[in-house]
């Protein structure tokens, strides 16, 4: 896998691999502007989740962590003080999607990697 961790020697919480970063250009394609929000919640578990912008309300206590293929990623605050010390990694694999996330359908889904911050890094973001 592609060292995803900095862009312009600026940190990155969330980021995507290639594969990942197709599938978010044809989701985009196909039904326009897209974010995502991970929620760590009840119905797919900890699935990444990609929506049409507008047919998911981000509430006061979602964090932001960045963009990834044009697309905002949030987490929700809980989930957030879990995965605060990594970086997350978008990917795609073989399989059936979230039931309410865009890819579903697609013979793809999105899946969570993540590797822990190094010192230097975690530095950077805190400083």
């Amino acid at each position: 896998m592609m060292d995803h961790g900095r862009t312009d020697d600026k940190v990155l919480r969330v980021t995507a691999t290639p594969a990942a970063l197709a599938l978010i250009e044809q989701l985009r394609a196909e039904h326009g502007p897209v974010l995502f929000h991970q929620s760590g919640g009840c119905c797919d578990g900890s699935a990444p989740m990609c929506f049409p912008v507008g047919d998911f309300v981000i509430c006061d206590g979602d964090v932001h962590l960045g963009a990834i293929g044009g697309a905002d990623f949030h987490i929700s605050a809980s989930q957030y003080e879990y995965w605060k010390h990594t970086q997350l990694i978008i990917d795609v694999v073989p399989g059936r999607g979230g039931m309410f996330s865009l890819e579903n359908g697609s013979g793809r889904r999105f899946l969570l990697r993540s590797r822990v911050f190094s010192d230097a890094e975690s530095a950077a973001l805190n400083g």
